[in-house]
């Protein structure tokens, strides 16, 4: 069982849908190794078709002297023209037929019969119940003890009961009964067992690997469900046996039986051939016509500014998350003279969240984390807009039948209304709802008040310096502070989107980032906080304040809170500030608008903000935003190393001052956090696009949510795990690239001293490149060392005007720097 754990998806339900590698289970292997064993196991394409390569050659976007460069690398100089006639003209056949799944094959070759199509639907109806967090109406009997003991509790209470045939029926209520006992019947040798279990699950990997996930983090479901992969296993054994029973009236012999010729094992050993190099040096070159590009960006001289003491206009602290890396241009280009940072989205305060007359508290820090802290709101403003279709009132036969009677006619004309006139409803999912930012929050611990829950109920100041010295210090922001600093949390909104989760801030788990830009807000105007930090070295001046906002990324709105505690000169600052910010969500809106299809970018900013707001109200509109497509980039460095850089919102962006790290330690933190977190958004992505049918969720349309926890297609369907295609057909599948500016032996020794992240630059399923503070000279993280990187592209085109080209077209663009 926790071998198949390891190897099923590790998607978690749709409220905690938060992006990481879907092939996780190879990541001990290097990336091309490690991928192609998956493929020749499970069947999934890893990799762009070689015609997709070939086109990507002929339209320039992989570059011929990077790919000869390469096959020189790997292959000798004197075989660069062999092998280019590999990549570019000799004819392949790409077999996808996968191992597991044979032994399966069995039952319809020798019995005739189809087992995924006789016991599917059922197995997918029952677990969808049992799990089911709010849609079902009716509830599942005695969830409370768990899968295997309510499926007992309605066998016996039921007229009918889920199985038909006796034997399975007994099995099921025989406590005794174990998946060995299941498999003898079924399979009839121990050999096959393991190879047995693992075509039955991957045949339906969603629902398998959701239920592993629910096992291993139950705190996952809201209504809580006691489950294992163990149970869920056994129950389709049963299911299997007794649809055996009712085609063959018990006339039938275990599989085993009916085996004439070997089966493949699923883990033989795994060859690779002449085509896998084919796939790797297109990959590879298609992947450093880009980099290459970008490290000779970051290496071009520009004129630094000019150090001064006074500080900027203002500061802003955003969210490392790439769709901010164009907005921050935008307020820099707007305003010189005001500063942004980048720092993973949940501001280093790690806790639980819950709101007022919430009954359940969500964590709104990164997945991994198990805080041990609680932050509760309250007196928040009553009177908020309801909707007569969203009560409980509406749920009842007579309420339901009522409501249908006499608003039915209006709601559907209501509907079609929105079509032609789409408007914001109670139905859409909004990142401004996470929180009421009139409501207090209980951020200071009192001693007096103790939680139900065993978390601490807010931070006591000693706990709110370290969590602020550690942000402040990690982005290099330690003095020059401006009058107001914006701490500047993401959310999404949208009303067609069963993925919200996957939009809002990943180091928030899939939430808002606006508590925790509160509570860090709150922290660093806090007076006693202010005192410790001065004996650490962190002097924030009196007159200086943290305001908290939240940044909208499907519509390009900010909100601010709380602006009532403005003195009016910071209110006659803010004035001033917010009209920047206004203006760079305009340009913003238009910078993103290139991607879609129903609006002309070559419109005013203002008249395309219009427009792109009204895309994330439109219930026709499955691409409401984009989200992390097209990322390619996790630059880690002081802004100067890449503000000259038109990088199309490719990158995500840390800000770190190697100056105030000298052993390494704020690095560490960093790259921990980055190299799973941008490292897993990268990955998803990459294989929801190279195989969007079995690694991806295919497209939305057909899309039907299943108790609130996934989405399958139709009713019946399997659960559907990765991303839809609407949200990667933009996107090209390159690795996360990240880059460092530190002096390559201290990124090499930091690395060194944390395995799991290590693995993930060791094994290259995140490249790793340094850049010398000193000298901008490059080094490449290969094999375990750092090698000088002598970049193959000269010069870097200069931008002359940006407008005109974010108009002329919607692919991606090379690198440029500004004027």
């Amino acid at each position: 069982m926790h071998k198949l754990a390891h190897y099923l998806p590790a998607q978690s339900p749709l409220k905690d849908f938060v992006h990481h590698n879907t092939l996780h289970a190879f990541q001990d292997e290097s990336f091309h190794r490690g991928i192609s064993k998956a493929s020749a196991l499970f069947g999934y394409k890893v990799y762009l078709s070689v015609s997709e390569y070939r086109n990507l050659f002929k339209a320039g976007q992989i570059n011929e002297a990077v790919l000869k460069h390469l096959i020189a690398e790997s292959k000798g100089h004197e075989n660069i023209d062999a092998w280019m006639f590999k990549l570019v003209s000799k004819e392949y056949t790409l077999n996808l037929e996968a191992r597991v799944g044979q032994l399966r094959e069995v039952w319809k070759t020798k019995y005739n019969i189809n087992l995924d199509k006789e016991v599917h639907p059922l197995l997918f109806r029952t677990i969808g119940t049992y799990l089911d967090q709010g849609i079902s109406i009716w509830d599942f009997p005695d969830t409370s003890y768990g899968f295997l003991a309510s499926l007992r509790s309605l066998e016996k209470n039921s007229f009918w009961g889920l199985l038909g045939g006796k034997r399975a029926k007994k099995l099921l209520l025989d406590t005794e009964t174990n998946i060995s006992k299941l498999l003898e019947i079924l399979v009839g040798k121990e050999e096959y067992y393991e190879q047995y279990l693992f075509d039955q699950q991957f045949a339906h990997p969603g629902w398998a690997g959701m239920v592993s996930v629910i096992e291993q983090n139950k705190e996952t479901l809201l209504d809580k469900r006691k489950i294992s992969l163990h149970d869920f296993v056994l129950f389709e054994l049963l299911l299997e046996i007794d649809a055996l029973d009712a085609k063959f009236k018990g006339n039938w012999a275990p599989l085993a039986q009916r085996i004439e010729k070997p089966i493949p094992g699923l883990w033989e050993p795994f060859v690779q051939s002449e085509l896998h190099e084919v796939f790797r040096l297109w990959q590879e070159a298609y992947e450093w016509t880009y980099f290459d590009q970008v490290l000779s960006g970051i290496q071009v001289k520009k004129e630094q500014k000019q150090n001064t003491v006074a500080p900027p206009d203002f500061q802003g602290l955003f969210c490392i998350d790439d769709r901010e890396c164009s907005f921050r241009r935008y307020i820099e280009q707007l305003n010189p003279a005001a500063a942004t940072y980048g720092t993973p989205g949940f501001f280093n305060v790690e806790f639980y969240f819950q709101p007022e007359h919430g009954k359940f508290h969500t964590k709104v820090c990164p997945a991994p984390l198990n805080p041990a802290y609680l932050i509760k709101e309250e007196e928040t403003r009553s009177g908020f807009e309801r909707d007569t279709h969203f009560t409980k009132h509406t749920h009842g036969f007579f309420g339901a039948w009522i409501i249908s009677q006499t608003f039915g006619f209006w709601s559907a004309l209501k509907l079609f209304t929105n079509i032609f006139m789409p408007s914001k409803s109670p139905a859409m999912v909004s990142s401004a709802s996470h929180m009421d930012k009139s409501g207090k929050l209980s951020i200071e611990h009192n001693p007096a008040v103790q939680s139900d829950t065993g978390h601490q109920i807010g931070f006591k100041v000693s706990e709110m310096a370290d969590r602020v010295e550690g942000l402040l210090k990690s982005i290099g922001l330690v003095n020059h502070f401006s009058d107001l600093v914006y701490v500047v949390g993401h959310g999404a909104s949208s009303i067609n989107n069963t993925h919200y989760a996957g939009y809002d801030c990943g180091a928030c788990s899939g939430r808002p980032g606006s508590v925790n830009a509160r509570v860090f807000s709150y922290m660093a105007n806090h007076t006693e906080v202010r005192k410790i930090l001065a004996t650490r070295g962190i002097i924030i001046p009196e007159h200086t304040l943290f305001m908290g906002a939240l940044h909208d990324t499907t519509r390009d709105e900010i909100d601010f809170y709380p602006e009532q505690v403005l003195s009016p000169h910071q209110q006659t600052l803010h004035i001033k500030h917010k009209q920047v910010f206004e203006k760079a969500l305009d340009l913003n809106a238009k910078e993103r608008s290139r991607r879609f299809e129903l609006v002309d970018s070559a419109i005013s900013a203002e008249k395309v903000h219009k427009k792109v707001k009204l895309r994330s109200v439109s219930l026709f509109e499955p691409r409401p935003e984009l989200n992390h497509a097209t990322n390619a980039l996790c630059i880690v460095g002081r802004r100067e190393i890449c503000s000259h850089l038109f990088l199309d919102r490719r990158s995500f962006l840390n800000s770190y001052d190697y100056r105030l790290d000298a052993e390494g330690r704020y690095l560490l933190s960093i790259l921990k956090a980055a190299a799973p977190v941008c490292g897993g958004i990268n990955l998803e992505y990459y294989f929801s696009r190279v195989d969007n049918h079995k690694l991806g969720a295919g497209t939305k349309l057909p899309h039907n949510v299943v108790g609130l926890i996934g989405v399958a297609n139709g009713m019946d369907g399997d659960l559907r795990p990765g991303l839809p295609s609407q949200m990667i057909e933009v996107h090209d599948p390159l690795r996360l690239m990240i880059i460092v500016e530190q002096f390559p032996d201290r990124v090499l020794d930091v690395i060194q001293r944390h395995e799991p992240t290590y693995e993930w630059f060791r094994n290259e399923w995140v490249y790793l490149s340094a850049v010398h503070p000193e000298t901008k000279e490059i080094s490449v993280f290969k094999n375990e060392t750092f090698v000088p990187y002598h970049c193959l592209q000269e010069t870097v085109p200069v931008i002359e005007d940006l407008n005109r080209l974010i108009e002329s077209t919607t692919v991606n663009f090379p690198v440029y720097q500004f004027k």
